[in-house]
């Protein structure tokens, strides 16, 4: 199969789709892979690096999707990408496709076959595609936050770990899965007083289990999140159902009701948000006020950090990817529960009923499209 890496050009992205030793690995395989210059040098990773593990470098994003039987890429595709992709292609990167009617309608007009990364699942029932940036966004989220704190920033002029005499600042976690929990480590090992809360109650037990010296938590009752969050001088947001669109956990009329410069970072804003207030934001203009409270709502915190999350998502992703060259998109789905649950189009039918709810559109089985 011919695979094609373009370079990303979403606002202040820096990750790329395939790292050099992915390419190396898919040339012993017998596959060609075309790379759009410099495409991983926000990573560091150089032309030179790609074609010493045997990739060619095309000069344009035009010739990378023209000449790509599977376009491999990190967000969601931009406007002017989706243009590019037609019938019988596939896309492999992440769509975050329910907050986003025109992303998802664009798509079904193409025909391309979509494999979302965030909705690859795995017999733990997780989201091993969507995992490893988790880890980064949660560790990020407490970093990203201190910073909004900072009274130069709006923020309340907490510091987060306090000083002998002076207390630590309070964050609020509100999710305990991978996020949360990656969020709620860095945020206790920098001193601050941390709480998670969540709806499971068995996630809990866990966190409780191996966590319980570090940071506390609670049941994320409506009454316990309203509470919590007054007391808090950050929250973070790391909510997530696998594919649709995020709660919205506190609302516009509750900001009133926090600390004033309370920092809310949204690592859910991908997923449209779980905050009423939230929308996104770069890299580049990351954070704005509204009612006196600082949101902090970059819709790809990892592209920070580019060189370890395109290291560490490029791990997970490569036995995917190696399994839809070699056996086509249709062999490795029917051959894969797993894989078969990231296919989100196929032939312009939406293939994941989450998105079809939180969108309001008609959506097949996966399994369906096996036979289209």
């Amino acid at each position: 199969m011919k695979i094609g890496c373009p370079k990303e050009i979403k606002p202040q992205e820096f990750r790329v789709g395939m790292t050099p030793n992915a390419v190396k690995e898919a040339v012993a395989q017998g596959h060609q892979v075309v790379v759009e210059t410099q495409a991983g040098i926000g990573a560091g990773f150089t032309d030179a690096d790609y074609e010493a593990a045997g990739a060619v470098i095309l000069g344009t994003a035009d010739e990378v999707f023209a000449q790509a039987e599977m376009i491999v890429k990190v967000k969601e595709p931009q406007p002017v990408e989706r243009k590019r992709l037609r019938e019988g292609q596939i896309l492999f990167t992440y769509l975050h496709l329910a907050p986003d009617p025109e992303q998802t309608r664009d798509l079904l007009d193409s025909g391309v076959t979509a494999i979302a990364y965030e909705t690859v699942t795995d017999d733990r029932g997780g989201l091993p595609l969507l995992a490893p940036m988790s880890e980064v966004a949660g560790r990020l989220a407490p970093q990203v936050g201190a910073w909004t704190l900072q009274k130069a920033n709006g923020g309340r002029g907490v510091l987060l770990g306090g000083v002998p005499g002076v207390a630590p600042a309070r964050v609020l976690v509100i999710g305990g899965g991978v996020v949360g929990t990656h969020a709620a480590r860095v945020a206790a090992g920098m001193g601050a007083d941390v709480t998670v809360i969540d709806r499971s109650v068995n996630r809990l037990r866990y966190l409780d289990d191996v966590f319980g010296r570090e940071f506390k938590n609670a049941y994320a009752s409506a009454g316990n999140t309203i509470d919590l969050a007054r007391e808090a001088d950050m929250i973070i947001g790391a909510v997530l159902i696998p594919g649709a669109a995020a709660p919205k956990l506190i609302s516009r009329a509750q900001l009133a009701e926090l600390k004033p410069g309370a920092a809310l970072v949204d690592v859910a804003i991908d997923q449209g948000g779980c905050f009423e207030t939230s929308h996104a934001t770069t890299h580049q203009d990351p954070v704005y006020e509204i009612d006196g409270i600082m949101h902090y709502c970059v819709a790809n915190m990892p592209g920070a950090v580019a060189r370890t999350s395109t290291l560490a998502l490029g791990n997970a992703t490569l036995p995917f990817l190696l399994a839809l060259a070699g056996k086509g998109w249709k062999r490795a789905c029917a051959e894969d529960r797993h894989l078969l649950a990231g296919l989100n189009t196929h032939a312009g039918k939406l293939t994941y009923a989450a998105v079809g709810a939180a969108l309001g559109l008609p959506s097949i089985p996966a399994a369906d499209a096996l036979n289209l």
